[in-house]
């Protein structure tokens, strides 16, 4: 991924459509495409359909918890690499315990701050980068080994 080139897609999952209307404008402000879910099984088809680079996931929404989602996402080998990003009024230590072993990449507790918000997302692009650089770096080293 180039990010001057092609915008990174970050997918925004909320049962509040206030809380996703706000996120979006702050994610499109800053040169972000914001994709919208309004609920777990929304993030888990769009998960699917369309290449994600980071989810900010809220962790209660009625239904399918934040928690749930993270499961789904994380046993599918096509998006278990995604970075998410859990967004959540209930930071306590057995919240971040769970969403650590469940492979939450970052919390967020709310309220925050937009500077905090891009910062995390910023964040985890930059991870995600540089995994995909040395993944490219091995298949190369393993291409050439072979020859």
């Amino acid at each position: 991924m180039n990010r001057k080139s092609t915008p990174p897609r970050i997918l925004v999952v909320d049962d509040d459509p206030d809380t996703i209307t706000i996120l979006s404008r702050y994610l499109q402000r800053e040169g972000f495409v914001a994709i919208e879910a309004p609920s777990g099984a929304d993030c888990l088809r769009i998960v699917q359909e369309n290449s994600v680079d980071v989810i900010l996931l809220d962790l209660m929404m009625p239904e399918m918890d934040g928690f749930q989602v993270c499961e789904a996402i994380k046993r599918n080998p096509a998006t278990a690499e995604i970075p998410i990003i859990l967004v959540t009024a209930r930071d306590d230590i057995d919240a971040r315990a769970e969403g650590i072993r469940i492979g939450v990449s970052e919390f967020l507790p709310k309220p925050f701050s937009r500077r905090q918000l891009i910062s995390r997302i910023n964040s985890q692009l930059s991870i995600l980068e540089a995994e995909r650089a040395a993944d490219a770096t091995l298949s190369r080293f393993a291409a050439s080994s072979r020859d």
